[in-house]
């Protein structure tokens, strides 16, 4: 019973990884704090996973995407958390579609050039940028999300 309840929550070693990014170095976490903040993290994202589910059922529809949870943050009460995952998303996207042109574009180029031309490209998207903020990300959050989405826009403090 106690493994089933486990399989729905987030793996404790990231929720770990997490708490301890925004801590000082000098810090310790006790097993029931990363327990709880386990516990929350997982509610949270099942609550809001069940509001576009929700939505989705309404409009006869099986998928869950990034709209639909961008929609249920903001009927939730979340709409700053919406707003900034709605930028996200947006970026995310802008880049899948320019990979899959470049993808198309480049069949036909020697492997290896290709290989280097797209190494060199996907280092410097903002995809790869925003990857590397995100890892960051927990550190930019005291200072409050909307912030922390502004440095995946480069246009907050560094």
């Amino acid at each position: 019973m106690v493994e089933d309840q486990n399989d729905k929550l987030l793996p404790i070693a990231n929720v770990g990884r997490i708490m301890k990014q925004i801590l000082p170095p000098s810090a310790k976490i006790s097993k029931q704090a990363k327990e709880t903040m386990q516990e929350c993290a997982s509610e949270f994202i099942s609550f809001v996973t069940g509001e576009a589910s929700d939505k989705c059922h309404k409009e006869n529809r099986k998928t869950v995407n990034g709209d639909d949870i961008c929609w249920a943050l903001s009927s939730l009460g979340f709409d700053n958390y919406a707003e900034g995952m709605g930028r996200y998303l947006h970026k995310y996207r802008e880049f899948e579609r320019e990979r899959a042109n470049q993808n198309k574009a480049n069949c036909g180029i020697a492997a290896g050039e290709k290989r280097e031309e797209a190494d060199e490209q996907i280092a410097h998207s903002p995809t790869a940028l925003e990857l590397r903020v995100l890892e960051k990300a927990p550190a930019a959050m005291d200072e409050g999300f909307m912030d922390w989405v502004d440095l995946l826009e480069g246009k907050g403090k560094k």
